[in-house]
């Protein structure tokens, strides 16, 4: 913690940011589908860290989470 701020220790192992090809295969999509969605607005949130791409792991769990569209209760 050299800043003090506590990490969750999956936050620990997985680092702070990740790249397009980490969501990708997270998220078992190719990486173009990634680039095709922030570029309709749909994906996970993304970040410009000077000319790259990155994503913070938990905006990519909290937009997976919104992503379910029925009910699995019935």
């Amino acid at each position: 913690m050299p800043n003090g701020f506590p990490r969750s220790a999956t936050a620990a192992t997985r680092g702070p940011l990740a790249t397009p090809a980490e969501i990708a295969a997270y998220l078992g999509v190719p990486v173009k589908t990634l680039y095709q969605w922030k570029y309709r607005g749909i994906g996970p949130k993304v970040h410009k860290v000077g000319r790259h791409l990155r994503y913070r792991w938990r905006e990519v769990d909290t937009w997976l989470d919104q992503q379910t569209s029925y009910d699995l209760t019935a």
